[in-house]
């Protein structure tokens, strides 16, 4: 059950569930690196999360309705998935992604994905699209399109590769 938020105000309800500062970065691993298992959030993090820390944001994900957790059956591992309000999330990253593309120093490679979102709006739709079928089982609307999540990795590797 999601916390009551201190206020009525909407921005401070958003920002008391996101702005920690683990919450949206383990958000963005779940949505674009399909990392779904405690040990690869873990260990693929870029900003180096602490165990322990990666341990309490999941809870709070879950509890606060981002996320769900798939109970563990025995010799294997708990996934994580994102629920509507968790997929809802990626506009905010597209948001926060160009607001830190513009005011802070950042490398190429890891803010082309956001440069791109930014430029192509139905980008986010078709990612949010997918992620649903991902992580809710909802069908693509149009499921012969090529996928959203392999033209951003497409455009990154050519990035890379070009670099």
């Amino acid at each position: 059950m999601p916390a009551q938020p201190r206020s009525g105000c909407a921005i401070n309800a958003a920002v008391e569930v996101l702005g920690d500062n683990w919450s949206l970065i383990v958000l963005r691993d779940i949505i674009f690196g399909d990392r779904r298992h405690f040990r690869e959030l873990l260990t693929s993090n870029n900003e180096g999360i602490a165990s322990n820390m990666l341990s309490s944001r999941l809870k709070k994900l879950v509890d606060e309705g981002l996320l769900t957790k798939a109970e563990a059956v025995r010799g294997q591992k708990a996934k994580y998935s994102l629920t509507e309000a968790g997929i809802q999330t990626l506009p905010v990253m597209v948001a926060l992604g160009t607001w830190g593309m513009t005011h802070r120093e950042t490398s190429p490679e890891l803010t082309l994905r956001a440069r791109l979102m930014a430029e192509d709006p139905q980008l986010v739709t078709e990612l949010m699209d997918e992620l649903r079928e991902a992580h809710l089982g909802v069908p693509r609307p149009n499921p012969d399109a090529p996928r959203a999540s392999r033209r951003l990795q497409a455009a990154y590797e050519a990035e890379i590769c070009g670099s």
